[in-house]
């Protein structure tokens, strides 16, 4: 892989993380890209976002502590028709989607360039955010079709035109989530995962993106097309290893600095609730890349898991709700895991480390010149799933697109290799133009999809509320829609 390049005692980042060359060309549109971007988060989506999350969490009494060990319990049941998707494989699509390349970079960026305090506002927009994430899964589970096999799928372009009655903004959901994630997030992940490999020795910041951007987009294209399963099941194999020898390796980096803790907890604190400094700077601040990159990350609200909780074969529509909870949760301890290792490690947060160079100079301070490697091997691992998991709500959408039929052949062979394109487009983007686009077109599927949720939120309420009465007689819970007092003529499950 060739050899990590260590300066007095630091990594040398030979990517750029100021101003890139294409950064340069095009500061015009940076500047467009960071204004809709400052503007998209602050106020809109930092009041959408954490108020849907505590009203949410208001309407379900708590449900992410109080049925907490109910989620653990619906996933060891089997589904009812074999060959089915179980809620436990429903929860591993998401999860791939969710653990990816914002784990490590994401939570690094927010670290070094919103401070300590961004930590804070990470965990408070997953916890109220796991709320969210039940009722819009909940939702996609109650309002989901049946396809010719008897199979399920649905999400929220689907409870949109259903419950809404409103084609036109499901539509525009529909749009939004291709671009976001076969656009914006694949770019996203692949220039992410470039980034790990500047402290390499070989290392050319105008060829090597270009080079790790071709040979991840074909290998991604390549199994798109049909090829590659051996390559799937042995990341589906290796990814979890890895997430927890990744865990790991943060526990380790946090024993050998427990003296730190102190100090480590009083600066999150004391950062995340300096308003004088938030408000000050609102756009720079520790709470806008807390929430930015928590919401990244964990994607709670942002519509995307309901199209895997909608492919899952339940006996009752909260069961996934609660699945996809759980998800909002797993995620997030891969985010603290990193948070944690880069805090513990003792090494100050700064601008100049954001991105990877942070993690990998922290993992340096316990592992040497082993821990880069290991971090590169996790970036690559994360990112391929990710941008496999990613196709699967693409494909969805393009399937309600196109009247809920899958597109022919020749359609999907285009779009996948599109996809493959965007991704060797992405490695050779600046970060910042990488995440402003990200962030910009998940912000516009959140602002569909959250008051979507807020409208229709009763009927996942009354979802819930059937599921524990069911529960509390000792029950199978199993639904059936008319004993909530809904209309079943537009539904084609729990009639």
């Amino acid at each position: 892989m060739g050899s990590v390049v260590i300066e007095d005692g630091k990594i040398n980042n030979k990517a750029e993380n100021s101003t890139s060359k294409v950064e340069e060309e095009n500061l015009p549109m940076m500047k467009i890209l960071d204004y809709l971007d400052d503007v998209m988060y602050y106020p809109i989506l930092v009041v959408v976002l954490i108020a849907a999350g505590l009203y949410f969490t208001y309407r379900t009494r708590f449900l992410q502590l109080r049925m907490f060990k109910e989620c653990i319990s619906v996933l060891m049941e089997k589904p009812s028709k074999e060959g089915a998707i179980s809620s436990f494989q429903a929860l591993m699509v998401s999860t791939a989607s969710r653990v990816g390349t914002g784990n490590i970079v994401g939570v690094s960026t927010a670290l070094c360039l919103g401070g300590y305090g961004a930590v804070f506002w990470m965990w408070l927009i997953a916890i109220v955010g796991g709320a969210t994430a039940f009722i819009e899964s909940t939702l996609a589970q109650v309002y989901k079709r049946r396809d010719e096999n008897g199979d399920s799928y649905g999400g929220p372009a689907y409870y949109i035109e259903i419950a809404l009655h409103n084609k036109a903004l499901a539509t525009a959901f529909a749009v939004f989530l291709i671009l976001t994630y076969a656009g914006g997030f694949n770019m996203l992940a692949s220039y992410n995962l470039q980034s790990t490999f500047a402290v390499y020795s070989f290392y050319d910041k105008g060829v090597t993106p270009w080079i790790i951007g071709g040979i991840l987009g074909v290998i991604v294209g390549y199994c798109l097309l049909g090829g590659g399963k051996r390559i799937v099941r042995f990341t589906e194999v290796l990814v979890p290893f890895m997430g927890v020898l990744y865990i790991a390796m943060a526990i380790l980096v946090v024993l050998l600095n427990l003296n730190l803790i102190g100090d480590v907890l009083i600066k999150i604190f004391s950062d995340a609730f300096d308003f004088q400094k938030i408000l000050g700077g609102i756009g720079g601040s520790c709470m806008m890349f807390g929430i930015k990159r928590g919401l990244y990350s964990n994607e709670a609200g942002v519509g995307s898991a309901p199209n895997a909780a909608a492919a899952a074969d339940v006996s009752h529509p909260v069961q996934q709700g609660l699945v996809q909870m759980l998800s909002v949760f797993i995620d997030t301890v891969l985010c603290t895991a990193t948070a944690l290792m880069c805090l513990f490690s003792g090494i100050v947060p700064a601008k100049a480390l954001a991105g990877a160079p942070y993690v990998q100079q922290a993992s340096t301070s316990v592992f040497g010149s082993i821990g880069p490697v290991l971090i590169t091997v996790a970036m690559v691992l994360f990112a391929f799933t990710t941008l496999i998991g990613n196709f699967f709500y693409v494909e969805n959408c393009l399937a309600y697109l196109n009247h809920g039929i899958m597109p022919g052949k020749m359609t999907m062979m285009t779009v996948r290799i599109l996809g493959a394109i965007v991704i060797f487009i992405g490695a050779g983007l600046s970060m910042a133009a990488a995440w402003d686009i990200a962030d910009i077109l998940m912000g516009f599927m959140c602002l569909i999809n959250i008051p979507s949720c807020v409208v229709l939120g009763g009927i996942a309420i009354k979802a819930m509320e059937d599921y524990s009465a069911q529960k509390a007689q000792g029950k199978k819970p199993v639904f059936k829609a008319a004993n909530i007092g809904m209309d079943t003529s537009s539904l084609e499950y729990w009639k």
